[in-house]
C-alpha cells in the first residue's frame, strides 16, 4: 500500500470511505455500502470495480482515478490506510469497522495462504523509490502473532505495519468528528438487519421497508460466498488461488485452541499500555456484545 496514492483524489459530496484494517470485515462493508446505495442484490460488474482499493499498489492509480471520476453514482472507497494518512473532508463519511485482533490475526492467516505467489510481484512493481518493503512474516504462529499484535503501524518499522490496534486508534482518537462512525465485525454478525439499517441513517440513505428483507439477506456470509467470483476483491486480477476461500469461515473465537498463555499476556498487556479501556473493550467485543 501507499497512501501517497491520496494526494491527487478529489473528494465528492457524500463521498464514502470504507477505512478497515485488513480481515475485519472490509468487503462485508462495501456489499453493505452497494446493497445501500444501488437498493438492489444483483449488479453488473464485480464489487471492486464499484468501490476500488485505492492505495493498493496493483493498478496504476492514474486509472483507479480516472475509474473514480467516471462514477456517477455515490462513491464508496475502500482503503487500509489509518486516519493519520488519510486526507480529511468534512463532506464525506469515514465508516471505521474494527474487529478481535486476535480474530482478524486468524483470519490473516487463511488469507495470506489464499494468496498467489507470482502475484506478489506485481504489488512490487509500482511502489516509488525508496518505499518500505514489509519484513518477512515469522514461521512459528505464536510469533507472528506477537509481531502482528505489538505493531507500531510506522511504515518501515521492524514490526509488522498493518496492526489491527495502531489502525482502529487512528479514528478512536478523532471520533469526536461528526463523520466518522463506528462499526464492529462482531456486532454485524449479532444484528445483521440492525447495522445496516443503523448503516443507512449514517449515510442519510433511505430504504423502502419492503427492500429491507432481500438486502439484508444478500449480505449474509453464505450467500456472500457463493457470489465469490463477483465479489472477492479484485477477483478478476488472479491475485487469489481459490476466490470461495477468500469467504473462509467468517467465525470468531478461533484463537482460543492456537493462541497459548504466552501470547495471550503479551496481548493483554499491549491493550493495556495502548488503548484506553473503553477502546479496549470496544475493539474485543463491539457495542453489542
Amino acid at each position: 500500500m501507499d497512501s501517497t496514492r491520496w494526494k491527487d483524489f478529489q473528494s465528492r459530496d457524500g463521498d464514502i470511505f470504507v477505512c478497515t484494517p485488513a480481515k475485519c470485515g472490509t468487503t462485508w462493508t462495501q456489499m453493505i455500502c452497494a446493497l445501500l446505495v444501488f437498493q438492489k442484490t444483483e449488479f453488473e460488474h464485480p464489487l471492486s470495480d464499484y468501490t476500488p482499493w485505492l492505495d493498493m499498489l496493483i493498478t496504476p492509480i492514474d486509472e483507479v482515478l480516472a475509474r473514480l471520476e467516471a462514477q456517477t453514482h455515490r462513491r464508496f472507497i475502500k482503503t487500509h490506510t489509518p486516519f493519520d494518512g488519510l486526507p480529511y473532508f468534512d463532506n464525506t463519511t469515514y465508516v471505521c469497522v474494527g474487529r478481535d485482533p486476535r480474530d482478524a490475526f486468524m483470519s490473516f492467516g487463511s488469507h495470506f495462504a489464499n494468496i498467489n505467489p507470482e502475484f506478489m510481484g506485481k504489488f512490487l512493481a509500482n511502489p516509488k523509490p525508496g518505499a518500505k518493503m514489509p519484513h518477512p512474516q515469522a514461521k512459528e504462529i505464536g510469533e507472528r502473532f506477537i509481531n502482528e499484535i505489538t505493531a507500531t503501524g510506522t511504515p518501515g518499522a521492524t514490526d509488522n505495519p498493518t496492526g489491527v490496534l495502531p489502525y482502529i486508534k487512528s479514528f478512536w482518537d478523532y471520533r469526536h468528528l461528526p463523520n466518522i462512525h463506528f462499526f464492529h465485525f462482531d456486532d454485524m454478525k449479532k444484528d445483521l438487519g440492525g447495522q445496516m439499517r443503523r448503516m443507512a441513517q449514517v449515510l442519510g440513505i433511505q430504504v423502502e421497508e419492503k427492500l429491507w428483507p432481500a438486502l439484508i439477506d444478500a449480505a449474509r456470509f453464505e450467500n456472500m460466498k457463493q457470489k465469490s467470483d463477483m465479489l472477492a476483491p479484485d477477483a478478476k486480477t488472479g491475485i487469489w488461488r481459490e476466490p470461495g476461500n477468500f469467504f473462509n469461515k467468517g467465525e470468531s473465537g478461533q484463537w482460543r485452541d492456537v493462541l497459548g498463555p504466552e501470547e495471550l499476556a503479551v496481548y493483554e498487556k499491549t491493550l493495556r499500555e495502548r488503548l484506553s479501556p473503553e477502546l479496549a473493550k470496544w475493539i474485543e467485543k463491539g457495542t453489542l456484545g
